[in-house]
């Protein structure tokens, strides 16, 4: 059975369960978020949820979390600009510069390894 209208924010505590169709409406009311999107998040293991009955809930609290681990997850650049002095400010080389650096020196040590291997 499907609710005829969404109940108002201030009606629904943090911790009430809600179904994954209302609470993709009361959490993003852009509509830029559903229901699909939210199991999406379940499978992913972002988003925590009860099943009732066989029907899937989660809560507005259990979104919030969500979204500070969906947050927290974002990738990691690929140049941080990490090489930075205690001032803040940078030298002008970057972190993949440094790993560039270290992955041909690996690279030489593992030539000059296999050079000197006796042939089996």
């Amino acid at each position: 059975m499907r609710p005829k209208e969404l109940p108002r924010m201030a009606e629904v505590a943090p911790d009430s369960p809600l179904r994954l169709s209302v609470a993709a409406q009361l959490a993003f009311p852009d509509g830029s978020m559903s229901a699909s999107g939210l199991r999406r998040e379940i499978d992913r293991g972002n988003l925590a949820f009860e099943r009732i009955a066989g029907k899937l809930y989660t809560t507005l609290a259990y979104i919030k979390d969500m979204r500070m681990k969906c947050r927290e997850n974002q990738k990691e650049r690929g140049s941080t600009g990490g090489n930075r002095d205690l001032d803040g400010r940078g030298n002008g080389s970057s972190s993949t510069e440094r790993l560039s650096a270290a992955q041909a020196a690996a690279s030489m040590i593992a030539q000059k390894l296999k050079s000197h291997s006796k042939p089996i």
